[in-house]
């Protein structure tokens, strides 16, 4: 690696990705002697972020994805069944007459079919196209949409103007995704994300992250909150000590979901 200087696991992954947005397509080889890293930790790397849906194998090496990211539709038909009990498992911690903020996601639009299913009335604040339909097939939420600018990838506004709606409101808990988490706290890959994430969190009394644990241990360019500024998390598995022990120093409380 050219700065001498071994870079962790997920710092590696997002250069690989970082890398291949200047080049179509990258050798192995070359990646492992740019890196300082073996030949089998790079095809770790890779295969990791092949399941991600970052990235694709081919002829030796790596092939950056045609479209880039997946979109909404495409990452909801991934580890559907994690999402789905993780959503459940959410749902059946909410209130009642309690107020929400839920963000765009497909962890968070499971959340809001099950919320839905159950038929709890409750009033959402959301920024997501997607949470505002499948809560409105419950017909028991009050539903209110964020203004913003269009993502239409991912059926979510973001932006000043919805930060500044965020923040002239206040719930009993904000419901998030993210990309990634890790010891240090959750973080962010879409562009605009990270912004509307940490207005909720600031707006709600509670701070729920939905994650699934294909996301432990990985880090992405925008922070969302640390350890510490998430009251709970809903998992489909139990995260790893150095992140478990993160949470539980921070105060945030781990709900693993259990099979349906």
């Amino acid at each position: 690696m050219d700065s001498g200087i071994r870079l962790r696991k997920a710092d590696r992954r997002d250069r690989i990705l970082a890398e291949l947005r200047l080049s179509p397509h990258l050798r192995s080889a070359d990646l492992a002697e740019r890196f300082g890293v073996s030949a089998e930790t790079i095809r770790r790397d890779v295969e990791a972020l092949e399941a991600e849906g970052r990235l694709v194998r081919a002829h030796g090496g790596v092939t950056a994805l045609p479209g880039g990211r997946p979109d909404l539709a495409e990452r909801s038909r991934e580890r559907l069944v994690e999402r789905e009990r993780i959503g459940r498992t959410a749902a059946a911690l909410v209130v009642p007459g309690q107020t929400l903020m839920i963000d765009a996601g497909s962890t968070t639009l499971q959340f809001a079919r099950h919320l839905a299913f159950r038929g709890i009335a409750v009033t959402a604040v959301t920024n997501s196209l997607s949470v505002a339909l499948a809560l409105g097939r419950g017909g028991a939420a009050r539903i209110v949409l964020c203004p913003g600018d269009y993502l239409p990838g991912e059926e979510a506004v973001v932006g000043a103007e919805t930060v500044a709606f965020l923040s002239e409101r206040a719930v009993d808990v904000a419901v998030i995704g993210a990309t990634a988490l890790d010891a240090r706290g959750a973080s962010e890959a879409v562009p605009g994300f990270a912004a509307v994430k940490r207005a909720m969190l600031a707006r709600g009394r509670q701070g729920l992250l939905l994650c699934d644990a294909a996301k432990f241990g990985l880090r992405r360019l925008e922070p969302v909150a640390p350890p510490g500024g998430i009251s709970g998390l809903v998992a489909d598995r139990a995260p790893p000590p150095d992140l478990s022990r993160a949470l539980s120093e921070g105060g945030c409380t781990v709900h693993v979901a259990e099979p349906g």
